[in-house]
């Protein structure tokens, strides 16, 4: 029985024929059709895609477009700093003030500020005077003074921009840190800051003392004809001697003797 079943199907080895391929295996067919269920998978999904496409969606265009802007819009690990440092910012506002505090020419502006305190201490007659009103009418005297102070030195340097840049290179200008539309700004801007607060206060020998103060530093300083005068030792000489010695011990006494009456 056993051998007349055995009979009756036909050995493997006899239904391979010269020139035939037997598979090597007995998992090909199920390769196959692995291989067949995986291709109708990525067509179905190729074509629910191009579905997509064509019913509104994303097509693969512009889903590379897409790719492409996240990639160029998305930060990299190597990317620069955010725009808002407290750092760089803080060095910013350093070097601007370094370089104002150069500009303003300290030295006269605190030569200034003594003489003028000075002075004023001269028209303190009794103690009673020394009140608020005497330190506001001091505080009036040396920011309106100051302030025609820096429109002075600013002139002078710049008239003197080619000569500073060989005798004076730290100064903004000369440096090149100031522009000469920037100094022109601040120049013209505490020039009429200092007689705006001279006519605010009311006090008239304080306004004479800061006009008379803008004319002769102009004279001093600006390049144009007749004038310049620091080109010439003596007319140098009588403009820092009539501001220095003169205007800022006699107008600045008078502007507090008409606040305590």
């Amino acid at each position: 029985m056993n051998s007349l079943l055995l009979g009756s199907f036909p050995n493997k080895a006899s239904l391979v024929t010269p020139g035939s391929y037997a598979p090597p295996t007995a998992s090909w067919p199920k390769r196959k059709i692995k291989k067949e269920y995986n291709f109708l998978r990525f067509k179905q999904s190729s074509l629910v895609f191009r579905c997509e496409g064509i019913e509104g969606g994303p097509t693969c265009q512009e889903c590379n477009r897409k790719h492409i802007v996240k990639a160029t819009s998305g930060q990299s690990f190597e990317s620069e700093p955010p725009a808002f440092d407290s750092k760089r910012i803080l060095t910013s506002v350093k070097n601007s003030l370094d370089a104002f505090y150069r500009f303003s020419r300290p030295h006269t502006v605190i030569g200034t500020a003594l003489s003028i305190v000075s002075v004023s201490l001269l028209a303190v007659q009794k103690s009673s005077d020394i009140s608020p009103l005497f330190f506001t009418g001091v505080l009036e005297a040396v920011v309106a003074a100051l302030f025609m102070n820096i429109y002075i030195v600013g002139l002078n340097q710049l008239s003197d921009i080619e000569i500073d840049k060989i005798n004076k290179p730290y100064l903004p200008l000369a440096s090149g840190e100031y522009s000469i539309g920037t100094g022109v700004t601040i120049v013209a801007s505490f020039s009429l800051l200092s007689f705006w607060l001279g006519w605010i206060v009311g006090s008239w020998p304080l306004f004479w003392a800061l006009f008379i103060s803008f004319v002769l530093g102009t004279a001093y300083s600006i390049d144009v004809p007749l004038l310049r005068w620091k080109r010439f030792a003596v007319l140098a000489a009588m403009c820092i001697l009539a501001v220095r010695a003169v205007i800022v011990q006699l107008a600045f006494f008078l502007h507090m003797q008409v606040l305590f009456q």
